[in-house]
């Protein structure tokens, strides 16, 4: 029976580019380049590997986000996974993690899965809470941030590196895993790759494809919203310290005054 993997990932404003909000204080999407998160690109390379140790496994790769996310999901194709659904509504604007994992839940309960595998946390927001929603969801054990993971005989096994120790985990399948930027460096998709990413399926879906009513996401159904927002302000012109002699002296001073020493 072929090991069913299916892979979240995010379409994340670039993070080199001039983000801001929109006037609903939600993060303004239109206005800066998106692209695959970078730290679920190591979640896919993962998904590769597994894929590559089994006898036969199908890649799926899923997204929430708008028209544009589809582009997260072809560079994922690229890199050699087989397939791809995007859940794409206008009612899911503005959700919150809390929202988005009971998408993600139903999309991946529709689609059918052994392991699901997620990278540490998005780019843009940074919770890193995902995993685990998920895998209260589902109902199935979660095995996260791992730097090392591997799949044998119905079970996920990986390693979880602390500040002062290792952990050496594993859950029967199914089962959630969330893996880190320290478990391998993402391969570049090849030019072949490429062109095979174009050919290969991609599901488009919306809530009522997976029995969501509208006020349980977006902006309406979000347990977490901005009230308030104020841009940073413009940076100032630094302060220049001359050495004729006392330099080392006029340094120390500012930085006492800034309340760094």
């Amino acid at each position: 029976m072929s090991l069913r993997i299916v892979v979240t990932v995010k379409y994340v404003p670039d993070a080199t580019g001039d983000r801001h909000f929109a006037d609903d204080l939600t993060v303004d999407r239109d206005d800066v380049d998106g692209l695959l998160s970078e730290l679920d690109e190591y979640a896919v390379e993962q998904a590769l590997q597994i894929a590559d140790e089994a006898d036969d496994a199908e890649i799926t790769v899923l997204t929430v986000g708008p028209e544009d996310a589809k582009d997260a999901l072809r560079k994922a194709l690229s890199m050699g996974a087989d397939k791809a659904i995007h859940v794409e509504d206008d009612d899911l604007h503005g959700s919150d993690i809390i929202g988005t994992s009971l998408v993600l839940a139903k999309a991946i309960e529709k689609a059918g899965y052994d392991l699901v595998i997620s990278g540490m946390a998005s780019t843009d927001g940074t919770a890193g809470v995902v995993p685990a929603l998920l895998a209260e969801r589902l109902g199935v054990p979660q095995v996260t941030l791992l730097s090392e993971v591997a799949v044998a005989d119905g079970v996920v096994k990986g390693r979880r590196d602390g500040d002062s120790a290792s952990e050496q985990l594993e859950a029967s399948l199914p089962a959630v895993v969330s893996v880190t930027d320290q478990s391998g460096e993402a391969r570049y998709p090849s030019f072949k790759g490429i062109m095979a990413a174009k050919k290969k399926p991609v599901e488009s879906w919306d809530l009522s494809d997976l029995d969501i009513e509208a006020d349980q996401v977006g902006l309406e159904g979000a347990f977490t919203t901005v009230d308030a927002a104020t841009e940073r302000p413009a940076r100032t012109a630094g302060t220049i310290v001359k050495d004729e002699g006392e330099g080392g002296k006029q340094l120390a001073e500012f930085l006492a005054g800034q309340k760094f020493i």
